[in-house]
């Protein structure tokens, strides 16, 4: 049998089925229904940056309760170290070596972004014939929406994220628009929704993550009555840093400022106090989501899954202080690079009746093992060509396969590699210079910052390490990779 997939007024019917992924649930949901996904994923987001998973500085309540009425994953990595291939893992359920988009960028022809005349063209569209989880959960009957930043293709183009199984998309269509909080507009699918008084300055009338609050508690609102998909990729605490004065109040005097020289982005008065406002001004935000549920009794049909798309900016870059605030934790490297600080990412999820609260985990997973393990939620088949695994089964206490690996590239920031791989990370950089660059190893038990090169002490991990990489690299014409595709 095969899968064959209609698309008509963005509707994708199942007509045959075969894919061999396997469910956890039976085909009818779990109980009287299909369970509610509610998918929230910050944008640079930090490890450390939570107070669940060691944060002083910065208040997390809401967040940090999903994690006490259910489940911390220690071990989990984003799939790239940057936004738009992230989320394209993230739905497609591939990870770098296979997904179609592996590094921001735009395509050639799109002309360049024109702020003042509200013009921003997006980025490199995913391919039609990329099946996402979305348009699995809206054949399955699922309502579906997009709350946030998309960066996976214009409107019009095959990445058009109301052709990619979305019901509904509100928010920046483009990267490059989600720079300000404050923008001019937002999309409601492909109309422009003009916000008066916001001039993309400093500050503004309408703060794009209230919209975005308000859009998800409307969908929420007007779908209680069936199952529904929620994806929440929110703009925050991607620089540049801004937030509401009510927010800012929070810090405003008890976090201490220091001068430097500013980078990039808008320049922000109070940045320390700025960024940790921006932090849990969203945290407040996901508290007024969980409450919604809470309000039509859907909290207990509901899994809700909270992670971060990549580790944290550099240091000072728009004011950012990824160092004051420890943000990768005890990690090295940030957003840019395939070190631990740039890939290990919180994960929190709760699902009451169904996830035990209180639990803590190390089970070794991505970005690209969140398709399967939506779909076992939802009692959905999937293709078993993807690369993820679901981990559902670990976080109801059932017993959970595990990854034998997990493999990263990035074609940029100077082309980089990586494998984890049990207790082992190797990873190899500076690729675009000297594409025939040895690989490092680390034992990450003893060495989770990846100080101390120690492959020449097991050339037999170095040699599986290899073998991995030569396996499960798919060449791409859109990014070629300067280690193997020359």
């Amino acid at each position: 049998m095969q899968w064959i997939f209609v698309r008509n007024a963005f509707v994708l019917m199942m007509l045959t089925s075969i894919f061999s992924g396997q469910t956890l649930f039976a085909s009818d949901g779990v109980g009287d229904r299909e369970p509610n996904i509610v998918l929230i994923v910050a944008d640079d987001l930090g490890w450390g940056e939570l107070g669940c998973y060691g944060q002083k500085q910065i208040q997390t309540p809401n967040i940090d309760k999903i994690a006490a009425n259910g489940i911390k994953f220690m071990d989990f990595y984003s799939a790239q170290t940057v936004c738009a291939p992230s989320r394209c893992s993230l739905l497609s359920g591939l990870h770098q070596g296979h997904a179609f988009i592996r590094d921001n960028g735009n395509p050639k022809d799109r002309g360049k972004p024109r702020p003042n005349e509200m013009y921003f063209p997006g980025q490199h569209p995913i391919p039609d014939e990329t099946l996402l989880v979305s348009e699995l959960l809206q054949a399955k009957g699922y309502a579906t929406a997009a709350i946030g930043k998309w960066g996976l293709g214009d409107f019009g183009s095959t990445g058009d994220p109301i052709k990619q199984g979305f019901d509904l998309f509100y928010g920046f269509n483009c990267q490059v628009h989600a720079h300000n909080h404050y923008p001019r507009f937002l999309w409601r699918n492909n109309e422009k929704e003009i916000l008066p008084g916001n001039d993309r300055t400093l500050h503004g009338k309408t703060y794009s993550q209230d919209r975005f609050r308000d859009v998800a508690l409307e969908f929420i609102d007007e779908n209680k009555d069936k199952p529904f998909f929620l994806y929440l990729p929110f703009a925050i605490p991607h620089l540049s840093i801004q937030v509401p004065d009510a927010s800012l109040e929070l810090y405003r005097g008890d976090i201490v400022e220091e001068d430097y020289k500013h980078r990039g982005y808008l320049p922000y008065p109070e940045p320390r106090a700025g960024y940790a406002a921006m932090i849990s001004h969203m945290d407040r935000d996901i508290g007024a989501i969980m409450e919604r549920l809470e309000k039509y009794d859907l909290t207990d049909d509901t899994l809700v899954i909270f992670t971060s798309d990549n580790g944290p900016t550099y240091d000072r870059l728009g004011g950012s202080d990824s160092v004051y605030f420890e943000s990768a934790g005890p990690f090295t490297g940030r957003k840019g690079q395939l070190t631990e600080g740039g890939i290990r990412v919180p994960l929190v999820a709760q699902w009451p009746g169904k996830i035990q609260a209180g639990q803590t985990t190390d089970h070794l997973s991505a970005f690209w093992d969140i398709f399967p393990t939506l779909c076992d939620a939802a009692g959905v088949s999937f293709p078993s060509s993807i690369d993820g695994i679901s981990f559902l089964p670990c976080m109801i206490g059932k017993t959970q396969k595990e990854h034998e690996f997990l493999y990263w590239e990035f074609p940029g920031y100077s082309g980089q590699q990586a494998v984890r791989m049990g207790k082992w990370k190797a990873l190899r950089r500076g690729l675009r210079k000297k594409p025939d660059t040895p690989f490092q190893l680390f034992d990450l038990t003893q060495d989770p910052a990846e100080a101390t090169d120690v492959a020449s002490e097991f050339p037999e991990i170095i040699k599986q390490v290899e073998t991995i990489c030569a396996a499960e690299h798919v060449n791409s014409e859109l990014f070629p990779f300067p280690a193997i595709d020359q």
